[in-house]
């Protein structure tokens, strides 16, 4: 019984079908010629992603289409792909209109007709940027649930102490108490939080104008702008008559500096009045970080005493950052 004719494949049909598949897939594809790097063909995606025409782009090199870095390390990968003469994957960026574009690519050099080597480069590209920027989200998403859930965490801890927002500022024991907690909850979960010590400007001239009386009274104000400036999970004390401090738990230098600058405004703007009579009080500020400016508590407690001696060399009023630790023996000023 004779065999059944075979149906011999036609190499045309074949590579038309294989473009078809991975342009459906969203592929970028272009051809160039392999010695001078001229565009021979490129689908509408490919087009779309450079920018450009196809008449701007058919016989044009890379260098005629992109920037200069660009095309330098687009003709950098096509050299890599045909010194290979295999399949060469790799990353190509492009930024559009200040917006990143990530690509996976492969590259593919295709045999002259005469066998002599390469004749041309067979190019896909595919766009990735939106599956890192869904990591990206992602990541992000994942770290305000951690922060928050450290946040809660603190609040439950306070909770359960019955120090919920207390009406009263903790005194230096139980504050340096606080210190210690936070420091080993920040070791253990690779995050930052920010100490804050607070002096009144000017306390004894204060005190001898306007009396004890007046000076509690100070002390009571800014207990309450402290509360009203700050989170329910943030730590508030009073350490001495005239001295205060603030525990920002997963706080950064940045933010804590902005929260300050704005307490130490509305201690500014704020008038205490006693048996009629009314008068303004000035406060100022040191703020330290953990870690950014220490990894002991005593050496985070030493720069956040260094930072507001600053704040009132310089005259007081004013809010001053902790060194930031740049490396050994490399301390930079924050502010």
């Amino acid at each position: 019984m004779p065999a059944e004719p075979v149906h011999p494949l036609q190499p045309e049909a074949v590579l038309q079908g294989l473009l078809q598949l991975v342009q459906a897939q969203g592929a970028l594809v272009s051809v160039k010629e392999a010695a001078s790097g001229r565009y021979l063909w490129a689908n509408e995606p490919m087009l779309q992603a450079l920018g450009v025409p196809v008449d701007r782009l058919v016989g044009h090199s890379d260098l005629e289409v992109l920037s200069r870095a660009e095309a330098a390390e687009v003709r950098a990968a096509d050299q890599r792909a045909l010194a290979n003469r295999g399949v060469t994957a790799g990353e190509q960026r492009f930024e559009r209109q200040g917006r990143r574009q990530d690509f996976r690519t492969w590259r593919c050099a295709l045999p002259a007709a005469d066998g002599s080597g390469a004749g041309h480069l067979l190019s896909l590209w595919w766009n990735d940027s939106p599956a890192r920027q869904g990591a990206e989200q992602l990541r992000q998403a994942l770290a305000q649930i951690e922060r928050q859930h450290g946040a809660m965490e603190q609040m439950r801890r306070q909770h359960a102490e019955g120090v919920d927002r207390p009406g009263e500022l903790f005194r230096r024991e139980h504050f340096e108490e606080h210190l210690r907690r936070e420091v080993a909850l920040s070791l253990r979960e690779q995050r930052e939080f920010a100490l804050v010590l607070m002096a009144v400007d000017r306390f004894e001239e204060l005190r001898a104008q306007q009396g004890d009386g007046a000076v509690r009274r100070v002390a009571e104000t800014i207990g309450q702008l402290m509360r009203s400036n700050t989170r329910a999970m943030d730590v508030l004390a009073q350490l001495a008559p005239d001295r205060f401090a603030v525990l920002l738990s997963g706080v950064g230098l940045a933010t804590a500096y902005n929260r300050m600058e704005q307490l130490r405004r509305a201690c500014t703007s704020q008038l205490v009045v006693v048996e009629g009579r009314s008068f303004g009080f000035e406060m100022s500020m040191g703020i330290a970080g953990f870690p950014h400016t220490a990894e002991t508590l005593d050496g985070l407690s030493q720069a956040a005493i260094r930072a507001l001696q600053d704040a009132r060399q310089r005259g007081g009023s004013r809010v001053a950052l902790a060194s930031i630790r740049l490396g050994e023996g490399e301390p930079r000023t924050g502010g």
